[in-house]
């Protein structure tokens, strides 16, 4: 039930906050879709909380632009400033960050994915905690389900970064293999002993949304390439 309403909640809420002035107020919006704080309870929807600020920017700027097309995501940003575009990714960066399951976890899946983690240096870009870099998104302890939905959509092409190093990296992981990736991400202990690996994470272009859009244009960047 809660995936049904999920769209229809945040376009309700919307008009809750439309007269609101301080980024709390307007940010109860937010919070009826990806949860109390940020930690989302509803299924294949993220939670937000201690996201990197510079990635949270590149991901409004493309739902302003409808570079990324979600509708209640594309109705919420699309009257956003670029001063808003700052605001409410510096606010959502000092979320709390979302916390690891409670249950223990499958040593067999968690060393099943450390396997696929190290042969497609991940941590090379996400960093060996996966808490991500400035463009590189903090994807430590994402909701498993919500991992496992977007690791198959850049898998599939379904969905585009600012460049095409995600589905380049997801082409040599087995489609069976990916429920262990996203697993273990979900899982991520505090300290990973994934080693990040030098030279991808110097990279002009981090995978999946590098690249920073110029928020001082108004005019609509060219849309990725299908």
């Amino acid at each position: 039930m809660k995936t049904i309403t999920t769209g229809a909640l945040a376009l309700a809420l919307l008009a809750s906050s439309a007269n609101a002035e301080t980024i709390e107020q307007r940010a109860v919006t937010c919070f009826g879709c990806h949860g109390e704080h940020g930690t989302s309870q509803i299924e294949n929807t993220p939670s937000l909380g201690g996201q990197q600020a510079a990635y949270v920017q590149i991901q409004l700027f493309m739902f302003r632009e409808k570079l990324r097309v979600f509708d209640p995501m594309n109705e919420m940003a699309k009257s956003f400033t670029d001063d808003d575009l700052r605001a409410f990714s510096d606010f959502i960066s000092k979320l709390p960050k979302p916390q690891p399951p409670a249950d223990a976890p499958d040593p067999a899946r968690m060393q099943n994915a450390l396997v696929i983690i190290s042969q497609n240096h991940c941590g090379g870009c996400h960093k060996a905690d996966f808490s991500g870099d400035d463009n590189v998104p903090r994807i430590a302890n994402q909701r498993e389900d919500y991992l496992a939905k977007t690791l198959h959509e850049y898998k599939s092409n379904n969905r585009h970064g600012y460049d095409g190093t995600m589905a380049d990296v997801l082409g040599s992981v087995k489609e069976e293999q990916i429920a262990d990736l996203a697993y273990y991400i979900a899982h991520a202990p505090a300290a990973s002993p994934v080693a990040a690996t030098k030279g991808a994470a110097s990279s002009a272009h981090p995978p999946g949304d590098g690249g920073s859009p110029n928020l001082q244009k108004k005019t609509k960047a060219k849309p990725p390439h299908r």
